[in-house]
C-alpha cells in the first residue's frame, strides 16, 4: 500500500475517532490506546466499530462486516488503521 493511501486512511480513521469520541484531534496517535488515551468505554468501541464498519460503505459500496472477536484486538488507533488497510486489501477495494 502506497504511503499516501496510508496516509488518507490514517486522515479518515482519525476524523471518525475525533467524531465519534469527541476525542482532542491532538491525542488521536496512532499509539494512543483507545480505552486509556482516548477515554472510550465499551458502548464507544462499539459504536467505533459501526462507523468503520460504515466508512466501508460509503467509501466503497460494500458492506464488510468487523466481527467481534477483530474488535476486541483493535485496542489502539494505529491497530484500527493497520485493520482497515488489511481489509482494504483482502477485500480488493484498494
Amino acid at each position: 500500500m502506497s504511503e499516501a493511501r496510508e496516509g488518507d486512511v490514517f486522515s479518515v480513521i482519525k476524523a471518525i475517532i475525533v467524531e465519534q469520541l469527541g476525542a482532542d484531534e491532538a491525542k488521536v496517535l496512532p499509539e494512543a490506546n483507545f480505552k486509556e488515551d482516548l477515554e472510550a468505554d465499551s458502548l464507544d468501541l462499539v459504536e467505533l466499530i459501526m462507523a468503520f464498519e460504515e466508512y466501508f460503505e460509503e467509501k466503497f459500496g460494500r458492506t464488510v462486516e468487523i466481527s467481534d472477536e477483530e474488535a476486541q484486538e483493535i485496542t489502539t488507533v494505529g491497530q484500527a488503521v493497520s485493520y482497515i488497510e488489511k481489509r482494504i486489501a483482502e477485500e480488493g477495494l484498494a
